[in-house]
């Protein structure tokens, strides 16, 4: 049988009332529904779900979860103009043939590192 797809990607937060409107209202996914100390966001098909650790050992930063995007400078300046903490600047990660894939890396408000991606072909 095997995997099939990614179902739902879990992100602590520390302070959930603020992360949730960071993933709302920053990066403009929409909300499907929420609790007290749970969030489900939707992500093209991919379900997000933001909650405040269950114990201590759940309480380490998220992985990185890779945002594709069409133009990656154009929402690098728009994510820059609402205060985002970037680590870098959008750069060529790699080069297969005529496709550029572009990455740049940044913070949300818990601490968790994220990426916008772009795939450019030149």
């Amino acid at each position: 049988m095997g995997i099939q797809k990614i179902g739902q990607i879990g992100v602590n937060a520390k302070d959930f009332e603020r992360a949730v409107q960071f993933y709302k209202d920053v990066l403009e996914l929409p909300l499907l529904f929420n609790t007290d100390s749970l969030a489900f966001f939707d992500c093209n098909g991919v379900r997000l779900l933001l909650s405040l650790p269950e114990s201590e050992e759940f309480a380490k930063t998220s992985s990185v979860i890779y945002y594709q995007v069409e133009d990656i400078k154009e929402h690098y300046n728009q994510l820059l103009d609402k205060g985002v903490q970037f680590i870098d600047e959008p750069h060529v990660v790699a080069k297969m043939g005529q496709v550029e894939t572009w990455m740049v890396f940044f913070k949300d408000t818990e601490d968790n590192i994220l990426s916008l991606m772009s795939e450019v072909v030149v």
